[in-house]
């Protein structure tokens, strides 16, 4: 009898434990969902998105309180909304040029639309959907003065953004120039209007948001003598080449339905140029 129950005992043991291993692997949630990771993982299981864009870009993005406008907004908009994301479950992230990459490394954002110069040494570090817009490197000055272009910047003072790709331009193909660098382009405005500085240099389309501002209409002028391309990317992580290729797959959709030049109209249009071609035959080998 004693042999007997002790066997009983010792298969409702063994019972339970294949119970319980059973119940486990129940609820692991192995094998839920698509398995996709990046940010197409989170944006189908968690229904958010962090995204970073400047702050202080009229036209492109600019902050004002709580709320963000401009054209890069609206494409992270149309990005989020491709991505299953609705527009009230975006967290925007304000950005410097400087800390974009380590934002998307450090996993701080998820994505950058923040007029980002897609190139070879950031591609070492990220990843670049798109470009979704071509700008060229300019220079703002006042109105009286007689620079026409960054060849007559010998001895002169130039602002720009420390980590910038313009800054970079300046530093290797003008080096006579004296550069004074900050971590955001609006505060070269001040110093170009008192005279502390002789030019301002970033790309040609945030140059003509910051002359178009209320402040500073009559005073600016953009030179219009363009010296780079620069196309903006959306980055992302090295690694995530399949959310790169589905950003593309939703910029390709946005010029074709009219989504993008609406993009366009809404924001940068208002100075009354008009929306560019998107050339989606331009779009980044996401895996290169």
């Amino acid at each position: 009898m004693r042999i007997k129950r002790v066997a009983a005992l010792a298969a409702t043991a063994a019972l339970a434990v294949t119970m319980t291993a059973c119940g486990g692997d129940e609820g692991s949630g192995e094998g839920s969902g698509s398995g996709a990771s990046g940010i197409v993982g989170k944006a189908e299981n968690q229904k958010k998105l962090v995204i970073g864009v400047k702050g202080d870009q009229p036209g492109l993005g600019l902050q004002t309180g709580n709320q963000y406008e401009g054209f890069d907004i609206e494409i992270g908009k149309i990005i989020a909304k491709g991505l299953g994301v609705e527009e009230a479950d975006i967290e925007w992230k304000t950005t410097v040029s400087n800390n974009r990459e380590p934002f998307i490394q450090q996993g701080t954002v998820d994505l950058v639309v923040a007029t980002y110069t897609i190139n070879d040494e950031r591609k070492q570090k990220i990843n670049f959907a798109g470009p979704y817009f071509m700008a060229g490197q300019d220079l703002l000055v006042k109105t009286d003065s007689t620079i026409t272009g960054p060849d007559q910047l010998n001895g002169k003072t130039v602002c720009s953004v420390t980590g910038s790709t313009p800054a970079k331009r300046i530093q290797e193909e003008y080096p006579q120039a004296k550069l004074q660098l900050f971590d955001s382009y609006s505060k070269c405005l001040p110093v170009l209007d008192n005279g502390q500085v002789d030019a301002l240099t970033t790309d040609d389309i945030i140059l003509a948001g910051y002359a178009a501002q209320d402040q500073y209409v009559g005073k600016f002028k953009v030179v219009g003598n363009t010296f780079s391309e620069e196309p903006y990317g959306i980055g992302l992580k090295k690694e995530d080449t399949a959310g790169c290729e589905k950003v593309n797959e939703i910029l390709k959709a946005a010029a074709e339905d009219g989504t993008y030049k609406a993009a366009w109209d809404a924001t940068v249009g208002k100075s009354g140029t008009p929306a560019p071609e998107l050339d989606t035959t331009k779009l980044t080998n996401c895996s290169a």
